[in-house]
């Protein structure tokens, strides 16, 4: 063997070996960035079934997202998505997550676009309007095991709460919770007890106090479910598409009325003061 050749072949071992090193550090520095967002799951069909989606941001752009429930039954298998607007609100879905295993309660993807192929991003995620739904099947997409809003959508610890009198309806009563969002607008949650089963009721904010009622309806809530004596409704904008959120909600000069049906309008089954006139 000649020299030359020698030392042809020792420059070659050596560029080889220095690229599947330089493969080896790239490989090493693709991992998590170190930044992570936690989200709560909260119950829906079961109570026993609650939990929390990660977000965790990689060094190569992509996010990470894993879910963890408790109480999922040995066994199934759980679909997951995210999906547009709020939970309230309801919305198409936005990117398919990894299928919770029942038996472990976990799932995990890992990804940096959303199905439609657009790109997202860590921050684009913690800005972004949506929420997570996971499902009891594939077979049964309508029955909800876990909720939870996201992004810009997710609840702050900032809340109020105004009482909801019985009026023509005896034994019904409840509360109207306003809770902050990181975006500034507000879960409004309506919760009554001795509600029929089955019925439903409609409810609004309507201009002015209980002591000057009737005042027109400036905002509309989704209707009070009787089997549940709930509902949910996202606070942005009044009727009249103005603006009107959480801070004008402790400010507005108005009263809550619940009405018995869509027909019967005029029978109310509870009734409060909001905002400046409490």
């Amino acid at each position: 063997m000649t020299k030359t050749f020698k030392l042809v072949l020792m420059l070659f071992i050596s560029v080889a070996l220095v690229n599947c090193s330089d493969d080896d550090d790239l490989g090493l520095l693709i991992g998590p960035t170190g930044e992570s967002k936690i989200y709560t799951l909260g119950s829906v069909a079961d109570p026993s079934i609650s939990g929390t989606a990660t977000f965790i941001e990689n060094t190569d752009n992509s996010v990470t997202i894993e879910l963890d429930l408790n109480g999922t039954p040995d066994g199934g298998m759980h679909p997951a998505h995210i999906h547009f607007n709020t939970a309230a609100e309801g919305g198409d879905i936005a990117l398919t997550l990894g299928t919770v295993d029942g038996n472990t309660g976990f799932s995990s993807i890992t990804t940096n676009t959303l199905n439609g192929g657009s790109v997202i991003s860590y921050e684009q995620l913690l800005d972004y309007d949506g929420y997570i739904n996971v499902h009891l099947s594939a077979d049964d997409l309508g029955t909800l095991v876990a909720q939870g809003d996201i992004g810009q959508n997710e609840l702050t610890d900032d809340s109020v709460t105004y009482p909801l009198a019985t009026v023509d309806v005896a034994g019904i009563s409840g509360t109207a919770e306003f809770t902050k969002r990181v975006n500034g607008e507000a879960l409004a949650t309506l919760s009554l007890v001795g509600t029929p089963d089955g019925g439903m009721h409609p409810a609004h904010i309507h201009a002015g106090s209980v002591a000057t009622a009737p005042g027109g309806i400036i905002f509309t809530f989704n209707p009070v479910d009787g089997t549940s004596g709930m509902s949910k409704t996202n606070v942005s904008m009044l009727d009249d598409e103005s603006a009107f959120n959480y801070d004008d909600v402790l400010s507005v000069d108005g009263y809550i009325n619940v009405h018995l049906s869509a027909n019967e309008l005029g029978t109310l089954v509870a009734q409060g003061n909001a905002g400046s006139n409490i």
